[in-house]
């Protein structure tokens, strides 16, 4: 007889882990499944450094980002750890509009500055600004790897059972009404019954889509999901030159030919450097199980030709490199959708992770039909039906 539960979260990254964390301590019987273990290495959520920052050219999003903060700061409270160190963050370039990004955070009274590219460059020589800098100091480093973990460990502490080494290779519904809704199954045979089931899978999503038991309708209005391998690149602080490398913020530039993005490296590179990346420049793949982890020569070319010309501050040459999966919208929203009790996660687009604790809630929320999700990270068919019966 199969093991039950009446949640199973699929995928310990930080959106899984998150969910499995709200669910357990409003008392909801759980268990986590995860293929390797949480924030494993190949998936999205690994390492020490992701980006924390307000700055969104959409509201709603800054909105979010103060509410995400207050659950990141009940979890390092009651873990007693920190979570997020603060660096501040500049956004500049031609296409990142700092004055829009300023009039956001200040209808948000969100702490910032909008300096002159000459200002700019007087407090941070190290970077080569090209147009007026957006500064919020109250951006920094997310420890997602840490961050996943204490998640984990209180969703533990909340009674939840936590399974790793549990490579889900589908679920089917099971026709015994009496019983739990859906039977899964793992690649080496084994199964878990469950009267729910939450898929935060990452860059595995797209794959597992095609093998879970959903309505046509439902599958047929979800945005397409794109998979790509990533290159985040890791240069060496420029001491010798007078730059100090305590005094770096985290970056996000949109120049007319390439998008950027720096952020200090932590314990990923041995604090010795700024880990940058081009954005969303990453080879196509199906899913993770085609990733290769191997570096896109071209695209390394791309970043050391950027750090060469736009930050004086590094060392040109990478002394560090890794691949990341960034799973995409097209708009870059999330996708947070639920049918027939099956519920789908995916905070996309490469800026999912500050919104990690808040996921969690709003997955948690559609899943109990205890709270409302967002209208834009559902299907038109979803919102429909939603706003007919009432309930989400």
């Amino acid at each position: 007889m199969a093991e039950s539960s009446d949640y199973v979260v699929v995928g310990a990254g930080l959106a899984g882990a998150a969910t499995a964390w709200q669910l357990a301590v409003r008392g909801h019987q759980v268990t986590l499944l995860e293929r390797d273990v949480p924030a494993t290495h190949d998936g999205s959520s690994h390492g020490s450094a992701r980006i924390f920052r307000y700055a969104y050219p959409d509201p709603f999003y800054t909105r979010a980002v103060l509410e995400s903060k207050a659950l990141w700061d009940r979890l390092a409270a009651e873990t007693g750890t920190e979570l997020i160190t603060p660096f501040g963050a500049v956004d500049y370039g031609p296409r990142r509009q700092p004055g829009l990004l300023a009039g956001v955070l200040a209808d948000a009274g969100i702490e910032h500055e909008l300096l002159s590219a000459d200002e700019a460059r007087s407090r941070w020589p190290q970077i080569a600004f090209d147009t007026d800098v957006l500064w919020h100091p109250g951006a920094g480093v997310i420890d997602a790897e840490t961050s996943v973990n204490a998640m984990v460990a209180l969703a533990a502490h909340g009674g939840a059972r936590v399974l790793t080494g549990w490579n889900l290779d589908r679920i089917e519904r099971r026709a015994d009404t009496a019983g739990a809704g859906f039977r899964l199954h793992s690649a080496t045979g084994e199964t878990i019954d469950a009267g729910n089931v939450v898929i935060s899978a990452g860059g595995w999503l797209p794959r597992l889509l095609e093998c879970l038991p959903l309505p046509a309708g439902f599958l047929a209005g979800l945005p397409e999901l794109t998979v790509r391998q990533e290159q985040a690149f890791h240069f060496r602080y420029r001491e010798d030159s007078g730059f100090s490398g305590s005094n770096w913020p985290t970056f996000i530039h949109k120049a007319d030919d390439i998008q950027t993005y720096g952020l200090p490296g932590g314990r990923d590179a041995d604090f010795a450097g700024q880990k940058v990346a081009e954005y969303n420049a990453g080879p196509r793949i199906p899913s993770a199980v085609q990733q290769t982890g191997v570096v896109d020569p071209a695209n390394r070319a791309r970043v050391v030709d950027y750090v060469r010309h736009c930050l004086p501050g590094l060392d040109p040459e990478p002394y560090a490199e890794t691949t990341c999966l960034f799973t995409n919208t097209p708009n870059e929203d999330f996708l947070i959708d639920r049918a027939d009790n099956l519920t789908i996660v995916s905070p996309c687009s490469g800026h999912g992770a500050k919104f990690a604790p808040l996921i969690g809630q709003w997955a948690a929320d559609l899943a109990t039909g205890e709270g409302p999700v967002p209208d834009r990270f559902r299907s038109a068919t979803s919102s429909a039906l939603s706003a007919q019966i009432g309930t989400p």
